[in-house]
C-alpha cells in the first residue's frame, strides 16, 4: 500500500469516528515519522487524531502510550484524551509554537525544559493506571540487533562492534535511580502556547534513567557540552561531579545508538515514506562522535 493510500484510509476513518456531532475533514499534519496525525474541527472545537497501530519491532505497545497520555495529562504536561479506541487516540489540540532544535539550544528555555523533564520523572508516576512499562536503551539496542540480523539488515557486517560498544556503555552507566521517563525528547514533541509547554508523543514512554531523557535532550538537540552540562546542573541541583559526567556522556551516546538502530529497524520495516538510510548515517556519524568523546573520557 502506498503511503498516500494509507493516508486516505486513515483520514477516511477519522471522519467517521462516531464521537463527533456532523461531518468533519480531517486535515493531515506533517512531521511524524511513526504515526499519521490529523487536526479535526467538530463545533468550533479542535482536535488532534493519531492513528497507528501497535509497532512489535520497536516495542510500541499503545495500552502503554494511552495510560502515559493520560496520566500527563493529570500531572498538567500533555493535552487531554478526549476519546481512545484500538489504533486511534483523539487529543485536544494545543494551539502554539511546535520547538525546534534552536528553541531547546535556547538559554532562555533551558531552566523550564528541565522543569518540564523532571515533573514528567516525579509527577506522573502518582496518577499511571495499570502494568508498568519499562524502557531501558541497552535492552532495546540488544532486541533491535535480534531484529537486523532476522531481517538480513545491510548493517550486520557492523552489529557486532555495535553490540560491543553498548556493553561498554550499559557498564558505565552503573546503578540507575528509576524514574518515568518521557524517553523521546525530541524538540518537536515539545509545544510553546506562549504561557507554558505542552509534552506531547509518548509511545516510548516507561521507567528508566533520568540520565537517558537528559542525554536524549543533549542528543536530539545537539546541545553544546557546556549546554548538556548546565542541563544536569539544573536538574541535579549541584555541580556535576566527573563520576556524573562520564556517566551522562556514557547515556548520551547511547541515545545516539539507539536512535541510530531505531532507523536500521525502520529501513526493513517501516512503510513510510522518508529517508531512513540518510537518518541512520547521520545518527551513526553522531554515535561514532559522542562515542569517541566518551571513551578519551573514560580512559583519562
Amino acid at each position: 500500500m502506498s503511503p498516500d493510500t494509507a493516508q486516505q484510509q486513515s483520514s477516511a476513518r477519522v471522519a467517521e469516528l462516531a464521537i463527533w456531532f456532523g461531518r468533519v475533514e480531517p486535515l493531515p499534519l506533517a512531521g511524524g515519522i511513526t504515526n499519521q496525525n490529523f487536526r479535526v474541527e467538530d463545533r468550533g472545537r479542535r482536535y488532534v487524531v493519531r492513528v497507528g497501530s501497535d509497532i512489535p519491532v520497536h516495542g510500541v505497545v499503545r495500552a502503554n502510550e494511552l495510560a502515559a497520555s493520560r496520566a500527563a495529562h493529570l500531572a498538567g504536561l500533555a493535552p487531554g484524551v478526549v476519546h481512545a479506541e484500538p489504533g486511534i487516540v483523539v487529543f485536544d489540540f494545543v494551539e502554539g509554537r511546535t520547538f525546534t532544535p534552536e528553541d531547546v539550544r535556547n538559554p532562555a528555555n533551558l531552566e523550564r525544559l528541565i522543569g518540564m523533564v523532571r515533573r514528567c520523572h516525579r509527577d506522573i508516576p502518582q496518577f499511571l493506571r495499570g502494568p508498568g512499562a519499562m524502557f531501558w536503551v541497552f535492552h532495546v539496542v540488544r532486541d533491535y540487533g535480534h531484529t537486523l540480523r532476522e531481517g538480513g539488515s545491510r548493517h550486520l557486517a557492523m552489529l557486532d562492534d555495535l553490540l560491543a560498544r553498548a556493553a561498554r556503555l550499559e557498564a558505565a552507566v552503573g546503578p540507575i535511580d528509576v524514574v518515568f521517563g518521557h524517553n523521546d525528547l525530541l524538540a518537536a514533541n515539545f509545544i510553546d502556547d506562549g504561557k507554558r509547554l505542552w509534552l506531547v508523543d509518548w509511545e516510548y514512554a516507561g521507567f528508566n534513567s533520568p540520565l537517558f531523557d537528559l542525554g536524549g535532550l543533549a542528543s536530539n538537540s545537539e546541545l553544546s557540552p557546556k549546554q548538556a552540562e548546565a542541563a544536569l546542573e539544573l536538574y541535579f541541583d549541584k555541580p556535576v561531579d566527573d563520576e556524573l559526567r562520564r556517566r551522562a556522556d556514557a547515556m548520551t551516546a547511547a541515545s545516539l545508538l539507539r536512535e541510530t538502530m531505531w532507523s536500521m529497524v525502520s529501513e526493513i520495516h517501516s512503510a513510510v515514506d522518508f529517508d531512513y538510510a540518510a537518518y541512520t548515517a547521520e545518527n551513526l556519524r553522531r554515535f561514532d562522535t559522542a562515542y569517541a568523546t566518551w571513551l578519551a573520557m573514560d580512559r583519562a
